[in-house]
């Protein structure tokens, strides 16, 4: 049986030792590795996979502790994410959004918290982003415009299918395609559609727009995960020799395809420099840099069957 004096002297222990413990914790953590967050909007598409993955790697090379975080195209698990981050203390985010408008939140209370957040692809309706770094989407789309009436020879009805509704990227690929193609009447769209970015959902609409109108010569898509869909429902028809399909990413399996002549072209967009760049710019954030150029564009270069030998997936061959 313990006296009064044994437990009053253990609650002192304990009482005195706890603070101990906690100091102890507290400077091992502050002496611990800067961490940076890749918060990324989806890893269902390859394409996104290498912008995450290439983004971890750099800033591990550059000495961070770093965990992926994959927010499955919805705001409110990015929201979460966010919150994770700032409370876990994380030194910067590099951010791929997955809502221009809907993203912002997210941004600002990393902000409030102090936390530098780059964006790498997509970006934010918001200035709060310490930097954006984003392909040129308008300028690349042009090209596939340009390259699109040629292989047409400026006539013929056409399919667009667009990506996210709320990602600015959609919207400023179609402007730029549409900037060209508009001008020739006789190129006619039968059809546009949103398939999200997403390869099986274009198989699905695309699948659905060939129900009602097989009339068609060419398909352009917001994205290479869509023409991938786009092409197997062609396939399933028996019309992928007959239809023209143009995508935009540069991924794996759409430089595999335009080799082999299955798919038109593709704006090969470069993410390796994007995810590179932002956790470059992390880093000089963190080593007290404090004044950056907003919005960092990276060119976007158009790939056909004519200049396929110079490009592998996601970039120029090495």
């Amino acid at each position: 049986m313990k006296t009064r004096g044994a437990v009053y002297f253990k609650s002192l222990f304990v009482g005195l030792l706890l603070p101990l413990i906690f100091m102890a914790c507290k400077k091992e953590n502050d002496n611990s590795e800067p961490k940076i967050a890749v918060v990324v909007s989806t890893l269902n598409n390859p394409w996104f996979v290498v912008l995450a993955e290439t983004a971890a790697e750099e800033a591990r090379k550059l000495g961070y502790e770093v965990n992926i975080f994959d927010s499955q195209n919805n705001t409110a698990l990015e929201s979460e994410h966010f919150e994770n981050a700032i409370v876990s203390g994380y030194d910067a985010i590099l951010f791929n959004p997955t809502d221009a408008d809907g993203s912002v939140s997210s941004v600002a209370r990393a902000n409030e918290a102090g936390i530098p957040v780059f964006c790498m692809d997509r970006e934010v309706n918001s200035t709060l982003a310490t930097s954006q770094v984003l392909s040129d989407n308008y300028a690349g789309s042009v090209s596939v415009g340009k390259y699109f009436v040629e292989e047409l020879n400026k006539k013929g009805n056409y399919v667009e299918l667009l990506g996210l509704v709320g990602d600015n990227n959609t919207w400023n690929r179609s402007r730029g395609f549409h900037s060209v193609v508009d001008h020739y009447p006789d190129l006619k769209m039968v059809a546009q559609q949103s398939a999200d970015f997403d390869r099986n959902k274009a198989m699905e609409v695309m699948e659905s727009i060939l129900q009602v109108n097989k009339d068609i010569d060419a398909v352009f898509c917001g994205n290479d995960a869509m023409a991938m869909g786009a092409y197997q429902a062609l396939k399933s028809a028996g019309l992928e020799a007959e239809v023209k399909v143009f995508g935009f990413d540069g991924a794996e399996n759409v430089i595999e395809r335009i080799q082999k002549g299955d798919i038109t072209a593709t704006a090969m967009q470069f993410p390796k420099v994007m995810a590179k760049t932002a956790a470059g710019l992390a880093h000089k954030y963190i080593e007290g840099q404090r004044e950056f150029i907003q919005k960092s564009p990276v060119d976007v270069e158009l790939v056909t069957k004519d200049n396929i030998e110079f490009y592998a997936a996601y970039g120029q061959k090495e």
